[in-house]
């Protein structure tokens, strides 16, 4: 009895992408606080890395190295840390002042 095996393509690589993209986006939407909505941005954006790695393969454009997706999601993961850093000590500072994380009680900083 032979086995088939199905081989994984491009577009299987596109379908996890939108997945995690519309999760995260999803999740930006319905999470009242900031570790969740922190947690969804981070689901976008690797999302975009997927798709990024899955539009510089081999598989569409052979005549090149096939680096433009790895360096493109490459630069993506350096925003990603940056923007969790930043975000982050942001999120202790409002739990500081605040004791919450809900993003809701923001409206009632001062500047």
């Amino acid at each position: 009895m032979a086995m088939l095996f199905a081989q994984v393509t491009v577009s299987h690589y596109m379908a996890v992408g939108a997945v995690l993209f519309v999760t995260g986006v999803l999740c930006m939407a319905t999470k009242r606080n900031a570790l969740g909505i922190l947690m969804g941005i981070e689901l976008v954006l690797n999302g975009a890395n997927i798709n990024f790695v899955a539009f510089g393969s081999n598989y569409l454009r052979s005549e090149s190295l096939g680096l433009d997706g790895q360096l493109m999601a490459l630069f993506v993961i350096v925003l990603a840390a940056a923007e969790a850093a930043v975000a982050l000590a942001i999120a202790l500072n409002f739990y500081n002042n605040q004791t919450t994380i809900d993003v809701d009680r923001g409206d009632e900083l001062k500047g």
